[in-house]
């Protein structure tokens, strides 16, 4: 797993996230407040950031858990 900080944030990226060809990252990190920021890992503009509050992000993980995202 890879780590790099950005506006504070530690992001962390999934070694499962950069497969070839196409190696497309997807980083995670825990702001001050306790939100989830998610973003591409080769673009720091904040803007393309999605922000998430905790609540929201154990909803997501549980789903992805249980399989509910399958296609």
């Amino acid at each position: 797993m890879k780590k790099f900080k950005l506006q504070g944030i530690e992001f962390r990226i999934s070694s499962f996230s950069n497969v070839d060809p196409v190696p497309f990252c997807v980083a995670v990190g825990q702001a001050q407040d306790g939100s989830v920021v998610v973003r591409h890992s080769q673009d720091s503009d904040p803007a393309k950031s999605l922000t998430f509050t905790k609540k929201e992000w154990k909803a997501f993980v549980k789903g992805v858990k249980a399989n509910e995202f399958d296609f």
